[in-house]
């Protein structure tokens, strides 16, 4: 059986989590109160209901003490031999700001004695049993809802049996670092094609900028102790069973520099990982 948790504050993009899942085949419950997860597990688990995959969301709407008891709840499940993994949906606060406005949703927090930008700030900290435990964490702030499916499919529902899904990820400075990162390399000291007007139309992906960055020293130097890095540690995080993982490769404006870099990274490393994946935030 394969259990996963859905969680997220409010507008972070659960309900299209949960139905990705449900049209993948899981058998899915919105808002499970979280003390009901072992014994959900336990049923879900007999042979004789026969539900293979099952997905369930966990928020803010809870009791504030089950959240607090979500470790050694999920511990139960887990050491009854069931494999579940904990998603976490996660954005910006001005960006769940502007999705609450645009809806004109009611947040499930705010009342009379909290403003909607203090009950977001609420709902994290109410959270925080569950985000310290995610094993997947994906920043949705500049998805839309099609990229946020594609999203799930890759690191959810593809290779799931070729060890842990690696997400390679170019970002620019400019719009912030994805909150979703698990290690972050900052390559802005690199020399920046941006500068060069015959190069500043052109992405990472594009033969001139590959030219101009292979030729320069200091991008080989960054690239070969990145490279190196990755290749020692990886496989040792993979020992330690995670399931998920994510590199940000970031520069000024997400277009040159870290493009290059990841797409090397992933082409290089390739042969040593399945379920390696590459994502460009920043470009169009």
């Amino acid at each position: 059986m394969r259990l996963v948790v859905v969680s997220g504050r409010s507008g972070s993009g659960k309900s299209t989590a949960l139905h990705l899942l449900e049209d993948s085949g899981f058998y899915c419950i919105d808002n499970l109160p979280a003390g009901l997860l072992p014994e959900l597990a336990r049923q879900a688990n007999d042979t004789d209901l026969s539900l293979p995959k099952v997905a369930i969301s966990i928020d803010a709407r809870n009791l504030p003490s089950d959240l607090k008891r979500f470790p050694e709840l999920l511990q139960q499940v887990r050491s009854a031999g069931i494999h579940c993994d904990v998603i976490f949906l996660a954005a910006t606060d001005d960006v769940l700001i502007k999705r609450f406005s645009e809806t004109r949703r009611k947040h499930p927090l705010t009342d009379g004695n909290l403003s909607l930008a203090e009950a977001i700030a609420a709902e994290l900290k109410l959270l925080e049993p569950i985000i310290d435990l995610a094993s997947l964490k994906i920043d949705t702030s500049h998805l839309t809802l099609y990229q946020l499916r594609d999203q799930l499919k890759l690191r959810l529902l593809s290779n799931q049996n070729n060890g842990p899904s690696i997400l390679i990820q170019s970002f620019g400075f400019k719009r912030g670092v994805p909150v979703d990162a698990d290690l972050v390399f900052d390559v802005r000291c690199l020399p920046n094609p941006y500068w060069k007007p015959d190069l500043r139309p052109f992405c990472g992906k594009d033969q001139p900028i590959r030219d101009y960055l292979d030729a320069e020293p200091d991008v080989q130097e960054m690239y070969q102790d990145i490279y190196q890095f990755l290749h020692k540690w990886l496989p040792r995080y993979a020992a330690g069973e995670r399931s998920y993982m994510s590199i940000g490769i970031g520069c000024t404006g997400g277009h040159h520099r870290s493009v290059y870099i990841a797409e090397r990274l992933v082409q290089e490393l390739g042969s040593n990982f399945s379920n390696l994946l590459i994502r460009h935030r920043d470009l169009p």
